[in-house]
């Protein structure tokens, strides 16, 4: 069946009750449904009629639903479902009642500092969680996030992400739109997760002032402006942007994706210090710096100049219902043309410089010594002997050579190199960085281990906690930080709960002592022993009355099991039935024989009893009771 409006209204695959159309791209459409199998509202993605038959844009496509399927967060559309059905190919997701973000820059224009700041930290968290797990999204741009009520950001479209490092050219064309391309995308050469945070650089930019970067009449003008022009800083077109904001920006969009942010985290790092009103770090002060000041480089150079770089450790995010785009016609044509035509005009320029060199005997100048001094330094040095710096930036552990400075290079000092050279600069990041780990929870012995072994060192801070004594309750920095080897990890530690007195209950009867105890926060062990007290009686506890204790510590009870033996009343003098009474309540057995007498008064009277009253006797014991019989003959004895 066709594709279109007559799906509103019916049931797809069995299960999506279509509502309405949410919006149509050159590749598929997507509208509102109902899952009625879960109850609840999905955008669900439809691939175009015409594409269904299409392997490139089914293997887009299912790429799409598997790249944003893998990827659980919260600034990360979520996808619900895939299949085919009916003849084509759909995706079920998240629906977020919301705008696109270019929607609301091209509605109310540039936005408040803090909350353009606010957008791209959460375009960053997406994006390095899709890089942790090895996926470059490719195509970041303000029409790929969605923005619901309360602020909150999605990013979407994972129909051009790819894991890991990949070429940018798919069919004869360069995939991603134009004004948000980096010149790796723009030349397509391999990309990784620096080109994403390039393109996080340009939605920055257009967030805080209503414009991007580089525009123009054709896609190939706008991709040869990413290649060789260095954009006016922000605060160029708004005057209240910070200098520190300025300078990320600035670092975001280098062209060497050497001198770009590494990662997704560093970039979050700074911003995060610009909302807090903290100095930048000093490498992107110097990156940018350096950016601002030097010549433009020329689309050629950088195009024939730079070697592949390897890629970085990981890659970028996200998924949802953008409106796809159809494929861009083929830049490479223009490109080809463009870069013959400059090509034959730099070389001509070049020979004429050689022969210029040669005829001046200036060909080749002395490399200078540049360790121990900073980028920006250097950089300058560099230049006026009419060379080229090529900074690379590698964390360095030797404090000769702290962040900033230079502390190797090629050619080393002294050597003869052709002006126009590159020099390369080895510049230090500081000490190896490594991930914090997560450490709450555990024994303060295995916390410090696990820091030990990270290459962290852990400090231990006692604090008054219900949680058991040595549990590790908090650290900082949190687990994922990236921190400098050798770091200091806070980690405050559980002196346990405050101790409580244990109640004096000796003396008093188990099941009151039991109530006061558990009353008092302490658990309960009866021990019962033999003794002359009454049953039942507490006669001590461990620990004994007083001393102080945590909650929940098991106080131990000794409880009297009763007497061994038990005076035996007398019961002489007593009538027959009395005697039995008290002998019985007294936990004695009785044994009744009779006992001739003269007096009739003593008839049914106790005369004697064996054992004697007062004698100590165990409890059961049988008492024989005499008792007297008037005009009788003598019972048994």
């Amino acid at each position: 069946m066709a594709v279109s409006d007559t799906l509103i209204n019916t049931l797809f695959d069995g299960r999506y009750r279509i509502l309405r159309k949410l919006g149509t791209g050159g590749m598929a459409n997507v509208y509102l449904a109902e899952d009625e199998v879960l109850g609840r509202r999905v955008a669900i993605k439809i691939l175009n009629d015409r594409h269904a038959g299409d392997d490139q844009f089914v293997e887009r496509f299912r790429r799409e639903a598997k790249n944003a399927a893998s990827l659980s967060h919260p600034n990360i559309v979520s996808i619900y479902d895939r299949g085919e059905a009916e003849g084509t190919y759909y995706i079920a997701m998240e629906y977020l009642d919301g705008r696109s973000l270019k929607e609301l820059i091209v509605a109310r224009g540039p936005a408040p500092i803090h909350l353009a700041v606010d957008y791209a930290r959460q375009i960053l968290a997406a994006i390095r969680f899709a890089h942790r797990h090895g996926i470059v999204h490719r195509d970041i741009k303000p029409h790929n996030v969605l923005v619901d009520g309360e602020g909150r950001l999605k990013v979407t479209d994972f129909g051009i992400a790819r894991a890991g490092v990949s070429q940018m050219t798919e069919a004869g064309s360069i995939i991603g739109t134009a004004q948000y391309l980096s010149p790796e995308q723009a030349r397509g050469a391999p990309v990784d997760q620096t080109s994403d945070l390039y393109s996080v650089g340009v939605v920055l930019y257009e967030l805080l002032t209503g414009v991007v970067p580089f525009s123009g009449d054709t896609p190939v003008e706008i991709a040869m402006k990413h290649l060789s022009n260095v954009p006016e800083p922000p605060s160029a077109q708004r005057a209240d942007v910070p200098r520190d904001l300025d300078m990320v920006v600035m670092r975001a969009l280098a062209k060497d994706p050497s001198e770009r942010y590494q990662s997704a985290e560093e970039m979050d790092a700074d911003l995060r210090r610009v909302n807090r009103g903290a100095a930048i770090s000093p490498v992107t002060e110097e990156a940018a710096t350096a950016i601002i000041s030097r010549p433009p480089p020329s689309a050629v150079t950088e195009i024939t100049s730079r070697t592949p770089r390897p890629p970085v450790p990981y890659a970028p995010p996200a998924a949802y219902y953008d409106y796809d785009e159809p494929p861009r016609r083929a830049l490479w044509p223009w490109l080809v043309a463009l870069l013959f035509v400059t090509a034959a005009l730099v070389g001509g320029y070049f020979l004429y410089s050689q022969i210029q060199n040669q005829l001046s005997g200036s060909k080749t100048v002395a490399v200078g010594n540049y360790l121990g001094i900073r980028e920006i330094a250097a950089d300058e040095k560099i230049r006026a002997l009419g060379l080229r710096p090529n900074p690379v930036r590698q964390p360095n552990s030797d404090p000769r050579f702290p962040e900033t400075y230079v502390f190797q290079q090629t050619p080393q000092p002294g050597d003869k190199t052709p002006k126009n050279n590159f020099v390369t600069i080895y510049v230090s990041l500081g000490p190896p960085k490594t991930a914090v780990p997560s450490v709450v929870g555990e024994p303060l012995a295995k916390a410090l281990s696990d820091l030990q072994n990270a290459k962290l060192t852990g400090k231990a801070i006692p604090t008054q906690s219900d949680k058991p004594q040595g549990q590790v309750i908090s650290q900082s920095p949190t687990a994922g930080a990236s921190v400098k080897q050798g770091s200091e990890i806070r980690l405050k530690v559980s002196k346990g709960p405050t101790p409580v007195a244990v109640p004096n209950v000796i003396g008093s009867t188990f099941d009151s002592a039991n109530s006061t105890l558990l009353g008092s926060g302490f658990a309960v062990a009866r021990k019962d022993v033999k003794s002359d007290a009454p049953k039942d009686t507490v006669l001590n506890t461990s620990p004994g009355p007083g001393t102080l204790q945590p909650p929940n510590t098991v106080i131990t009870v000794t409880v009297s099991k009763g007497p061994t033996t038990s005076s035996v009343p007398d019961v002489t003098t007593l009538s027959q039935s009395d005697a039995q009474a008290t002998l019985k309540a007294s936990g004695f057995g009785v044994k009744i024989v009779s006992q001739p007498v003269s007096d009739q008064s003593q008839d049914g009277i106790v005369q004697t009893q064996d054992p004697p009253g007062g004698t100590q006797q165990p409890p059961g014991s049988i008492v024989t009771i005499a008792v007297g019989k008037f005009g009788g003959t003598p019972g048994p004895p």
